[in-house]
């Protein structure tokens, strides 16, 4: 899939809008870091405890700039752009910290926020320079967005034919039953009516909702009809795939209509998006719900490697020209993450990261082509279980010790949202390939568990947040920046 499409407007856009955040960086380099995650992967926790640990110089071993004793401290600033929501960093760590600790809310619309780093260099002249300072902007948007980038590069009927083809596939008949049902009632030739399109968008986006609850990735553009933000109940989010009709569209048609709502869908809302943040990236983390897939079986599987390609796909990819840095920035280095890494024993964490790898070989490598590094990890953000052993039939089996979420259910077992447990979580295949050779979905015991209820706290007061794995996702994305 070719990256989005874009006119010499947006590429003037882009390149003004990176002359300003290089005139605003002279004495200050400026890092902008994009997060997205697909399907519920935790966006908002990584976000949270990232800010965190690097304001309270947190356990991250992992890290470089920190290890080595060069991490002087940080802190929150202003974000340039008073226009953008600020990422509520404050109340989502609030949540976490409560007296019962709570999730935070998921991301639901684009956030920023910037975090000033202080450190001594590495390099050798660092002695005479004194200490440097790095911007870090961070990006939060919905993945959904992400996979919107595509219809850049299509008309309505290219589109609509490929959504028609994906709802109609045998693994899509029940999600998609109900709306298909109203397109197959419908002449798509018929005088264009509000009321028609409207039922046709809510059926549509009931079918789009149903597929992401099932793990269905590559059905879900256009995003915003799932996460439409501030853009609710407007035409632009008001239309869906229609068969092209057996007569000339002509002005006043249903599908023409419809067409025209498309074509404003990409001009007003994904094309902005593009131009004003998803072009202007250096980083990007990708943060991927491996675990769900897995226990959905091949099919989601299949379907979550579709759209990681896809993602890989929109991004600008390669190592810009220093010459050219003022006007152009690439994406030079990709984290795919598999979180939720505290769901399975450490002893599945490298075979966690190896499936998340498999999912992304193709895409990653023509991203080293292009000159992009890409690296996949098994990550959790905040740690919500510990580790113990039980004995089985004589057996001793590694344990996961936490406290389930109120309402899931295990073995016919409902949990109350106040009981720790100990379970023995399944093992991941030693091989990836087996999960696409067989079909067969991983056997897990896969609960949803609540934030850790006991938080240690430092020598400053302040609480360490457990983490898997987040100082090296860190160091990856930010360590060479501050060397």
């Amino acid at each position: 899939m070719p990256q989005p499409p874009t006119t010499i407007t947006d590429e003037l856009g882009i390149a003004l809008s990176n002359l300003a955040d290089s005139a605003t960086g002279i004495l200050t380099p400026t890092l902008r870091l994009g997060v997205t995650g697909l399907s519920r992967a935790g966006k908002t926790i990584f976000i949270t405890a990232l800010v965190h640990n690097l304001l309270t110089q947190g356990r991250l071993p992992g890290f470089a700039p920190l290890a080595d004793g060069r991490f002087i401290g940080a802190k929150l600033a202003e974000y340039p752009d008073a226009t953008i929501p600020r990422f509520a960093y404050e109340q989502h760590l609030a949540a976490l910290t409560a007296n019962p600790p709570v999730w935070p809310e998921s991301t639901r619309r684009i956030s920023q926020l910037r975090i000033v780093l202080k450190f001594q260099s590495a390099k050798w002249w660092a002695g005479l320079t004194g200490p440097a300072t790095l911007n870090l902007d961070i990006v939060d948007y919905p993945g959904e967005w992400l996979l919107d980038l595509p219809l850049l590069g299509l008309s309505f009927a290219e589109w609509s034919a490929e959504a028609l083809a994906r709802a109609r596939q045998p693994g899509h008949a029940k999600e998609a039953a109900e709306f298909l049902k109203a397109l197959d009632s419908m002449d798509v030739s018929k005088d264009a009516s509000d009321s028609e399109a409207e039922r046709m968008a809510s059926t549509f986006t009931t079918y789009l909702r149903r597929s992401r609850e099932h793990g269905a990735l590559s059905t879900l553009p256009p995003g915003r009809f799932l996460l439409p933000g501030d853009l609710e109940g407007s035409p632009a989010l008001t239309f869906a795939p229609l068969p092209r009709p057996g007569v000339p569209v002509r002005h006043g048609m249903l599908y023409a209509m419809l067409e025209g709502r498309f074509e404003a869908y990409k001009t007003q809302v994904v094309r902005p998006f593009f131009r004003d943040h998803f072009a202007r990236l250096d980083r990007q983390v990708v943060l991927v719900d491996t675990l769900r897939a897995l226990n959905a079986g091949s099919e989601a599987v299949n379907d979550l490697e579709t759209a990681l390609t896809a993602v890989l796909a929109c991004f600008r990819q390669g190592e810009a020209n220093p010459l050219l840095r003022p006007f152009v920035r690439n994406i030079d280095r990709i984290l795919f993450a598999a979180t939720k890494a505290d769901h399975v024993h450490h002893t599945s964490h490298d075979r966690l990261g190896a499936i998340l790898n498999r999912l992304v070989a193709s895409a990653s490598k023509r991203a080293r082509f292009a000159g992009t590094t890409t690296r996949s990890i098994a990550m959790a953000g905040i740690r919500a279980t510990s580790e113990g052993t039980i004995r089985e039939n004589g057996e001793t089996l590694p344990t996961l010790i936490g406290t389930p979420l109120k309402g899931e259910v295990l073995d016919g077992t409902s949990y109350d949202g106040k009981t720790e447990i100990a379970l023995f979580p399944g093992d991941l295949p030693e091989r990836p390939d087996s999960l696409f050779e067989d079909g067969q979905p991983v056997s897990l015991n896969f609960l949803r568990f609540t934030p850790p209820q006991k938080l240690d706290r430092n020598a400053a007061g302040d609480v360490v947040l457990p983490h898997i794995r987040l100082d090296r996702a860190l160091d990856y994305l930010i360590g060479d920046w501050m060397a």
